[in-house]
Formats: C-alpha cells, structure tokens, sequence
C-alpha cells in the first residue's frame, strides 16, 4: 500500500498521513528518488530484506546508511558497520521503524522551513531507545538532484543487456 499527500510539508508529515495504513505496527519509508544499486555487490540477501531480518532479529528500529560525504553518516560509537547503535545520522532513504516513531511524530514541531521532519523524531526517540545504523552494500544514487539522476542512468544504460554496446559506442563518439 501507499499513500499520496497533496502538500509537500516534510517526510514526517508523510508518514503522518500514513496513520489510517500504519496503526500500531512496524513500517518501512522508502524514498524513491534514492536508487540503489545492488547488481554489483553479489549480495545474498538485498538491503531492505536484511534491514527488515535485523529488525525483527534485534527488535531496533534500522536506519540505511553509506559512507559517502554527503549524507549516509552515522555516528557508531568506534563500532564496525553492518548494524551498529546510531549516535548521530543522515540517511540513504531507507528505514525500518518501530511503530513509537508515529507517535513521536504527533509531538514533533515543524522545523524552521515549517515541516515536520522524519529525522527529529528519529532524533527524539534515539534518546530514549536505540536505533540501529545498517550499513548498506552496492551503491546509491540521489535521483533528488539532476547530476545524480544523471549518473544512475549513464550507469545503467552502459550495463544494459540489450543497449549498452551501443550506448558505450555513442558515448566514445561524443567524447571524440
């Protein structure tokens, strides 16, 4: 299932409008101007199948985490990455939350651009429970912004089975 919301008023508000589909269970948030890039990394389970396992393993809600400048840093206290207790974090568009996060949700104000964001009732509830960091595998790509959206389908489309000789070939042209 999903949800639509008219108003873009933060990621809080849209898990907000999720209540009614939500109740008093467990849910994952994905983003999907986040792709992930699992072909390559030979993964014997994907990423958001390990969060839900090690949720439901560890019962703590797992936040999706890489290790790249912009965003994907966790604080972990000196602990190796896979899953670790997250101290402090920015994140890679995937989370498997506790049902408290909605309820932290109903009390958390809008932030100074006015909208309730996800990440300070993750912040609110990480002080009073733990919240695992899972360390994803493969890449991602921030189809948020136009360079990032444009580097996911360079990538792909010279992988393609079908179109990807003949893209590489278009692009050495272009390239002179």
């Amino acid at each position: 299932m999903h949800v639509r919301r008219g108003e873009a008023e933060g990621l809080g508000h849209a898990v907000l409008k999720a209540r009614p589909i939500i109740g008093n269970e467990p849910f994952v948030v994905v983003l999907p101007d986040v792709i992930l890039d699992e072909t390559s990394a030979n993964l014997k389970t994907e990423n958001l199948a390990a969060m839900l396992n090690r949720y439901y393993e560890v019962a703590c809600s797992q936040i999706m985490v890489e290790l790249v400048s912009n965003y994907g840093v966790a604080d972990c206290a000196g602990h190796d990455l896979q899953a670790c207790e997250s101290k402090a974090m920015t994140v890679v568009g995937r989370y498997v939350l506790s049902a408290q996060y909605r309820y932290l949700l109903e009390f958390t104000p809008p932030c100074a651009s006015d909208e309730i964001q996800l990440t300070d009732a993750i912040a609110s509830l990480m002080k009073l429970k733990k919240v695992e960091a899972f360390y994803m595998t493969g890449k991602s790509y921030d189809c948020g912004s136009k360079l990032g959206y444009m580097k996911a389908n360079l990538e792909y489309a010279l992988r393609h089975d079908e179109l990807g000789e003949e893209f590489k070939a278009y692009r050495q042209g272009l390239m002179g």
